[in-house]
């Protein structure tokens, strides 16, 4: 069960907030988990309180039937419009948020920044959680700088970097894959393994966030915040108990060992941008003419990138990491191809190839592919289809992780090392990519990417 706490979102005005944030503790209060939770809204912009109140009442009637849970965090919420890097702005909201406050910063990593500096100069209650939203500062530099200003203000344990794809019941769910399945946990290496793809495309477009989107791109926004860390779940040994400590740490060693496939970030990466067409049914326009993009940063809007993980378990496979928008299809799964065997008895026909493991992350599809006998005839060997769906949550993602922010249980939040070592995985890529040593192809809205991109490279095969 919760405790009873009072959230402060800096950015409350903003998409982000409406969009996610408060549906998903919409979702978390609806369920059997909660007390209610006072909520503070902050930003610039003035907001009527009646203004407010409805924005929350309408994300938590996206969730079903307001609840008595939830009616009561509804009838305590405010909004209080300034200046979040002013310091007597801020001892306003802390006063009305009581003791042991959540500050949660749905805003620009400048602006979080800037916030965070002033904070140094403001007592803060005992027992204050931190909590923010993705990216982690802008470069490996900047999350640094931030972490040691965040450090100064409370504990690490009482810091969450938010990555929502922790709370998806699927990407949870490789845990227990993982680590509670025999069928699968003697095979989870480089002897078994051929190939990961950890893929999550998109048929939406820009769809207005041109502020944000084109200061980021796909590898920032998917790959840098949220494949890595499917990848180090994916990668990482078994840790001792469940606790935050013991799995944040196995997550981290996974991404230690984690680095561009054969050193080379040409090799390694691929980036692309939509041209105008269809996608989904829907006319969409070229990236580089929406509205508030600016074509000469050539922001990339489909990447992939190739890593390999330096341990003895998986040492030589390659891990593809891939996401774009605007495409033909919605793609987000998890792939797993195992290695055929290396002999078959005489006799038998037809393909060799291993089984293939298929993760689905939105929704949670499990799907497995075996060698069979009998499919084309009965000593031809084919594929069958094992498939499962996965159990799900009435909670959204944001719900379940604004449940551990609210527990004070980091377990699904990012520690700061790991929110540094993921820029740091990335970051010869983007050198490379300004340096323009790496092309950026085109693909024409509703295609499946560039011609060429329909089959891995060969450097990375």
């Amino acid at each position: 069960m919760l405790i009873q706490r009072t959230v402060v979102i800096f950015g409350a005005s903003g998409d982000l907030s409406s969009r996610l944030l408060l549906p998903g503790l919409g979702s978390l209060l609806a369920g059997t988990r909660a007390t209610a939770v006072r909520i503070i809204g902050t930003g610039r912009s003035p907001l009527a309180a009646e203004e407010w109140t409805d924005r929350v009442r309408t994300a938590f009637e996206s969730q079903g039937e307001i609840g008595p849970v939830a009616a009561e965090t509804l009838a305590t919420t405010e909004y209080v419009a300034g200046d979040p890097r002013d310091a007597a702005h801020l001892r306003t909201l802390l006063e009305l948020a009581g003791p042991a406050p959540v500050l949660y910063f749905s805003l620009p990593p400048a602006v979080t920044t800037a916030i965070v500096e002033t904070l140094q100069r403001v007592e803060l209650p005992e027992g204050t959680e931190l909590a923010f939203e993705k990216p982690f500062g802008t470069d490996s530099a900047s999350a640094a700088a931030l972490n040691k200003l965040v450090g100064s203000l409370v504990p690490e344990e009482n810091v969450h970097r938010v990555d929502h794809f922790l709370g998806r019941t699927a990407v949870l769910n490789l845990i227990g894959l993982r680590f509670a399945n025999r069928l699968f946990e003697p095979v989870w290496n480089a002897e078994h393994i051929e190939s990961v793809e950890i893929v999550y495309d998109e048929t939406l477009g820009l769809e207005g966030r041109a502020q944000y989107y084109d200061n980021a791109g796909a590898l920032v926004d998917m790959i840098q915040s949220h494949l890595l860390l499917v990848l180090a779940l994916l990668a990482m040994d078994a840790p001792a108990t469940m606790d935050a400590v013991e799995v944040r740490s196995e997550m981290a060693r996974a991404l230690r060992s984690t680095r561009l496939y054969r050193g080379s970030a040409v090799e390694a990466s691929r980036r692309a941008r939509y041209t105008a067409g269809v996608a989904n049914g829907r006319v969409v326009p070229s990236y580089a003419g929406e509205a508030g993009v600016d074509p000469d940063r050539e922001t990339d809007t489909l990447a992939e990138v190739t890593v390999e993980v330096g341990t003895n378990r998986w040492a030589g496979v390659p891990f593809t990491l891939r996401s774009g928008k605007a495409l033909g299809a919605a793609r987000k799964e998890i792939v797993i191809k195992f290695k055929p065997l290396r002999h078959l008895p005489s006799g038998l026909h037809g393909g060799r190839d291993g089984e293939t493991l298929r993760i689905g992350l939105n929704p949670g599809e499990l799907s497995l592919s075996v060698p069979a006998l009998g499919v084309d005839g009965p000593y031809t060997m084919g594929q069958v289809f094992l498939d499962a769906t996965l159990p799900s949550s009435s909670v959204l993602p944001y719900g379940e992780v604004l449940n551990g922010i609210l527990r004070g249980d980091p377990l699904l939040s990012v520690r700061g090392d790991v929110a540094e070592r993921c820029w740091e995985i990335v970051e010869p890529v983007l050198a490379a990519w300004h340096a323009d040593e790496v092309p950026l192809e085109e693909y024409e809205a509703g295609s499946d990417g560039p011609a060429d991109w329909q089959t891995p490279r060969e450097s990375a095969a």
